[in-house]
This record gives C-alpha cells, structure tokens and sequence, in this order.
C-alpha cells in the first residue's frame, strides 16, 4: 500500500508528500522530484536520537546513486534549534563545497525539519531540500507547508522563511521505534485537524482508537491520508498564513506558552492538547460548543495519552507569555476558537479575563 497526494502552489504543483510502508521507494521519489543527477551532493541533516536509528540506513540507500553523501548530526532536543546550530551547518556545507545545485534532507522530527528548512532557505539563498519526517508529529504537522524557522533566546520560531521542499517521503517504518509517548505527541495534532476541519475524521479517531495505536501500515497510511490531506488543502489555500492557515494555530497560542515555561520539558503534543482544551472551553462561553462537547473533547485526549489539565503554573505568567507570540495582531492575540466540531475561526475579541478564565480551567488547583 502506497498513497501520494500532490501539494500546490499558486495553482502550479509544488511537492508530492507519499506515503510508505519502507524506505524502499526513497530514492526513485528523490529523482522523480529533482530528478536523476549523480553528481548532485547531498546532505543529510539529523539529531543525535534518529540518526543513531535510521542515518546508517539511509546514506547506504543514497550512496548508490549519488556522488558524495554526507551527514549532519546534531545533540536532540528544542535546545539546539538555534541560529549556532545552523551556523555549523553552514560551516560544513562551505566546507564540503555545497552550491545551489545540492541538496539536504531532513531525517528526522519538527526541530531536524525546521531547523534543515530554514538552512535550505538562507543557504546560497535557497538550496532544494526534501523532508523526511521520522515522528507522528512531523508527519502530520511541521514537514507540510514550508513553514520553516528557528527559536530565538526563549521566543520560539521566532526566525524563520517559508521555503517548500521538493518532496515529503513518510515511511511507515518508523513507528516501529516511535516512543508511545511520542505518537501520543503527534495524535494532538491529527485530534486537532478533525476538530477544526472535518467532523467525521474526529469521529473514526474516537471509534477507532484501539486499531491505530497498533500502528499498523495500513492504518497508519490510511489516517494520515486523511490528516496531510486536511493539512494540504489549508496550505494551498493560505501558503503564507495571512488568513486561514491561523486556523492551524487551534490550541497553539495557551499552548506554546505552557511549552515555553516548561523550558520544552513538557512536549508540543502534551502543550497543545491543554491549549485545545482552554480553546474548547472558550467556544463554550462563547455559546459555540457545548459542556458535552467539551467533555467529550477531554475524553478523546485523555484516550490518546495526553493531558488536559496541568499544575505549578502561575496563570498570569502563561497570560504574559502569549502575548510575546508571533500571533498577535495590532496588540490583541488572535485566537483560534471552535463555530462546532469541524470548523474552526479567528477570534481577535477575547479579552484577557477571558483568556485567564481558560487558563486556569487548564490549571489544576
């Protein structure tokens, strides 16, 4: 089983994203994307977690095909995700004579696949890079739309480009060394586009819970289809988030802030599932969802691992931290709120007793 779906841009294809079982069709998809040049150089970007599984496998795959493999390895963690580490990036593609006609790959999560991007993007001006996504939370998120950046002192993407691979490769491999605390990082995400974009597909990931913690490739392929597909169809229609694409940001802005103070202890997954709930919670006072509803929102999560109330946290710190966000717009945050279960909007009316109200709904007393 294997499923591509082609990503636009501007009405022109952009990158195909395609899903499969292995790594065994990388590098016909590599020469279908940027076609079959052996002397082309290549890059391979990872941290020190994933390249201990997958690097080895991958450069002997490449090695075959291409003129000169090499790789960049990093220490794992939101830590390195900093304007030092793409220095030493650049440094050694300088070093190895990289031009424009080269290319990197992203071997890894959001932080390789954001961190490769933005690298692709400033090196030589623009560099091609590919992603591949070796996390839950990757896939269905960070590695689709070309959102790419770096966290500056404590501001999180704070730099950055949008900057489009030339191909995303999903294999299914993956998940057979994925944490479950690291898939439940990435089940907050697909929760989350069924939550704001498509009412049934939140439906199957409720009733079928059992069947995709099994990770089966069948399963896996089929719920991501259904995931990037959603992901795709936002970033075609608002490449560079002036609109729609905000809609995304469901969960993100109580979210990343949490994450923040939590100095990235806590996991994206883990952050934004409290900031859905706070969300939630506010489409309720809003007169949007119902307390069922938003019962039933806390069960799924809960089902899937993740959190939906936190403690050791002061309300007005969080408050104060959403509003260094690169969400506000005019002084205000723009807030991603729940109409009903499936369709999501921006709201610039809350005020910040309504954004404590949600936050402490969030905090366990």
């Amino acid at each position: 089983m294997r499923k591509e779906i082609t990503v636009n841009y501007d009405g022109k294809k952009c990158y195909d994203i395609t899903l499969n079982r292995s790594f065994d069709h990388l590098v016909n998809d590599i020469k279908s994307a940027i076609g079959d040049d052996k002397t082309k150089k290549i890059c391979i970007v990872s941290d020190s977690q994933v390249a201990e599984i997958y690097l080895n496998k991958v450069q002997n795959l490449l090695e075959n095909d291409y003129s000169k493999v090499i790789s960049f390895v990093f220490d794992a963690g939101e830590r390195s995700k900093n304007i030092d580490t793409i220095q030493k990036l650049y440094e050694q593609l300088i070093i190895h004579r990289f031009d424009r006609h080269d290319l990197l790959i992203a071997l890894g999560g959001g932080v390789v696949g954001d961190l490769t991007g933005f690298s692709a993007a400033t090196y030589l001006r623009g560099i091609d890079f590919i992603q591949i996504p070796t996390s839950l939370l990757a896939q269905v998120d960070s590695s689709i739309g070309g959102k790419t950046g770096v966290d500056f002192q404590q501001y999180k993407n704070m730099v950055g480009a949008f900057y489009q691979p030339k191909l995303v490769y999903m294999s299914m491999e993956v998940f057979q060394s994925l944490p479950d605390k690291q898939f439940a990082n990435g089940m907050a995400e697909e929760i989350k586009h069924g939550l704001i974009k498509d009412a049934d597909y939140y439906e199957w990931m409720k009733e079928n819970r059992e069947l995709i913690c099994q990770k089966a490739p069948e399963t896996m392929i089929g719920m991501l289809t259904v995931g990037c597909n959603i992901k795709r169809v936002v970033v075609e229609n608002d490449p560079k988030e002036k609109g729609e694409r905000a809609l995304l940001n469901f969960g993100h802005t109580i979210g990343h802030a949490i994450e923040k103070l939590s100095d990235f202890k806590l996991y994206h997954g883990e952050c934004v599932s409290l900031g859905m709930v706070a969300a939630a919670y506010l489409s309720v006072k809003k007169g949007n969802l119902t307390r069922e509803e938003l019962a039933d929102i806390e069960q799924v999560l809960v089902a899937y691992d993740l959190p939906i109330r936190i403690s050791g946290y002061d309300p007005k710190e969080i408050l104060a931290t959403t509003k260094s966000d690169k969400k506000m717009v005019g002084g205000k945050v723009k807030f991603t709120l729940l109409k009903k279960i499936g369709e999501a909007y921006s709201d610039l009316s809350l005020t910040d007793e309504d954004l404590l109200e949600a936050i402490d709904y969030v905090l366990e007393k």
